[in-house]
């Protein structure tokens, strides 16, 4: 049997041009992986004279080119080597005049503890030499703040940790949490957004940065540059607590005050009620003591002048049941006023505990809806309804009769893939209204 021989009958109902190919092939690689995070060993990496560099990551069993341009080689903080293991945060697409698979570097860091610790000395240095670790730079941390901001994630056991001793030290205090990342490539932008956030937020005059221990890796975005530019210029003090004791990171040597742990910023961040309550009552007893000796001075005055007027003795008792009258009604207003203020502070303890026993079930409610909300806009919904999604060649959605001619070719974009279709012909259907 001979071979059939090739016709454009036999051939896909499309001739592609290479670039409108590589273009589509592009397009379509961008919009399945928008931003992607890879980790492999750096090959053969160069770097243009334009600042622009050019490297390949691979691992055991693959290999991808890529490309990191000048604005983000210039940002890093640790000169990536060959050999180097490495995690980049990147866009996948396709170099179309080589028609190579392509990954365009948008953020990049040491992978290996080793590197790590390398990228952190070397950042370290870097800041130290500006002056932001200076303690002559730093600001002074109030006893007595109005309120309390804490930065941190929703989700961590610092979280519980900060607002447990916070709590029982200070529940006269109000509290507001701004939620963050606190570990991976998006986090240190997560951390700065919710620095700026917080210093926004009315009645609050420290700054708590917290988050639990763990790994080099872990703690990794608390040595972000970025982070530290954002920590230095804050207006508000800024307290640390990351990590364990023996943890630290280039965001506590840029804060106002670094705590050990999480709990331990939590307790350097104001003077507890209950030391409050106890210089009352020593500020009550020396009022107290002034008065007595006032009143003693001025009976010992009373006893000279009857002395002096040959004993009228109606005159000065009379004096000194008006004298004894007084120093009571004082005592009595000295002990009321401090126990208007306990009670004062009373309601206030409990309402600052009921909003943070409410907190939690309040953000998983709008969790819950936000979730429901964007299950409910999935087109994915629609198409699985039997509706199909139809596009001409060059990708534009057709949503009008008018847009249809015979010889059309439509793509088709059904629940779970697509089909390519010809148009054969048109009929107009109009509605005929109701009687």
């Amino acid at each position: 049997m001979s071979e059939q021989p090739y016709t454009t009958e036999t051939a896909a109902s499309r001739v592609w041009s290479v670039a409108g190919l590589c273009r589509a092939i592009s397009d379509q690689l961008k919009a399945r992986f928008n931003l992607v995070v890879v980790e492999g060993e750096i090959s053969g990496m160069t770097r243009a004279g334009s600042g622009h560099c050019y490297l390949t990551l691979k691992d055991e069993q693959g290999q991808l080119r890529c490309a990191m341009f000048r604005r983000v080689a210039e940002s890093l903080n640790f000169e990536p080597r060959n050999g180097d293991l490495v995690q980049v945060q990147a866009r996948v697409g396709l170099y179309e005049p080589r028609g190579e698979l392509q990954l365009v570097i948008e953020a990049m860091r040491p992978a290996g503890a080793g590197q790590l610790h390398e990228a952190f000395l070397k950042l370290k240095a870097k800041l130290q030499a500006r002056g932001w670790f200076d303690e002559a730079r730093k600001k002074n941390i109030p006893m007595r703040p109005r309120g309390i901001g804490v930065v941190t994630s929703l989700s961590a056991a610092a979280l519980h940790d900060v607002l447990t001793a916070l709590q029982r030290r200070v529940p006269h205090i109000p509290v507001r949490i701004v939620p963050s990342q606190v570990q991976g490539v998006d986090a240190p932008v997560n951390l700065i957004a919710a620095l700026t956030s917080v210093q926004a937020l009315p009645g609050v005059d420290v700054v708590l940065l917290v988050r639990g221990g763990g790994s080099m890796e872990d703690l990794w975005a608390f040595n972000d540059e970025g982070l530290a530019q954002t920590i230095v210029d804050c207006k508000l003090p800024v307290i640390t607590g990351v990590g364990h004791e023996t943890d630290f990171t280039i965001a506590d040597f840029c804060a106002d005050l670094r705590a050990p742990t999480p709990t331990a910023a939590a307790e350097l961040c104001a003077v507890t009620q209950a030391s409050d309550l106890d210089d009352l009552d020593d500020w009550q007893s020396a009022l107290m003591a002034v008065v007595h000796a006032h009143m003693e001075r001025e009976g010992q005055r009373l006893d000279r002048a009857e002395r002096q007027l040959g004993r009228p003795s109606a005159w000065l008792h009379a004096q000194q049941l008006i004298c004894n009258k007084l120093s009571h009604r004082l005592e009595r207003g000295v002990a009321v006023n401090i126990n208007q203020r306990q009670m004062r502070l009373q309601p206030m303890a409990l309402r600052l505990k009921q909003a943070a026993l409410n907190l939690p079930k309040q953000l998983s409610h709008r969790l819950d809806k936000s979730q429901w909300l964007l299950r409910s806009l999935d087109p994915a919904l629609v198409l699985k309804r039997g509706y199909a999604w139809l596009q001409n060649d060059q990708g534009l959605a057709l949503s009008s009769f008018s847009e249809f001619h015979s010889g059309l070719h439509v793509t088709a974009r059904l629940a779970d893939g697509q089909v390519s279709l010809t148009v054969d012909g048109k009929q107009s259907v109009t509605k005929t209204p109701s009687a």
